[in-house]
């Protein structure tokens, strides 16, 4: 497909896709945050006075939905590479999440406060090689998974986009050794044609 097909058929989706219109409409900096607001009321991933770290947060849709729920007596941290503008009642931190600096600066940032629920939409920018990124999915997959490890507290939540391929299985498995419940979700707003799925993994065991 040429570069000029390839961006007429973007364009053709994204004025047809409902989620569009209603980011717009709502005020949320990407049409990812009704995913979450689907899985947070499907799975009750979060409630007031809750802190969150919200990994790849960039440009913050998600830390928005978040933040509205865990409100002034909760605590939303957020992580990227990528810049993103400041949002209200969320501390920004840019950088690798997965670097010893980057470590220290969450750490400092949620102040000795135990994480109740770890995010990560993280995905890869796709190069067209199938196997190439499949693996890179995985890798920022993983990442999420040392963070949450180090930051999650016992019994908290996780939620982690997945692209389903042969290999998912075997990180899927390893999630299964470190949380009691692991269930895998599809909401709405994801595009059918889209190989993404979320895995919500409760119970996290030290």
């Amino acid at each position: 497909m040429s570069k000029r097909a390839s961006s007429s058929r973007w364009y053709k989706t994204q004025s047809s896709d409902p989620y569009v219109k209603q980011r717009a409409h709502a005020g949320y900096r990407s049409r990812a945050a009704f995913k979450l607001q689907e899985l947070i009321a499907r799975d009750r991933l979060c409630r007031a006075g809750q802190v969150v770290l919200d990994l790849g947060a960039a440009p913050g849709g998600w830390s928005q939905v978040v933040r509205a729920i865990v409100g002034a007596a909760g605590k939303v941290v957020a992580v990227d590479m990528l810049p993103m503008e400041p949002l209200a009642g969320v501390e920004f931190i840019l950088g690798d999440a997965t670097t010893p600096e980057i470590t220290e600066a969450m750490r400092a940032s949620l102040g000795g406060r135990p994480v109740d629920l770890v995010l990560s939409d993280m995905a890869p920018n796709l190069s067209g090689i199938k196997f190439s990124d499949e693996a890179r999915a995985l890798a920022l997959a993983e990442q999420a998974l040392i963070v949450a490890q180090n930051f999650l507290r016992p019994q908290g939540t996780m939620l982690v986009k997945l692209f389903q391929h042969a290999d998912t299985e075997h990180f899927v498995r390893e999630m299964k050794t470190h949380f009691a419940a692991i269930a895998r979700r599809k909401p709405g707003a994801s595009r059918a044609t889209s190989r993404e799925f979320y895995l919500v993994a409760s119970g996290f065991q030290l």
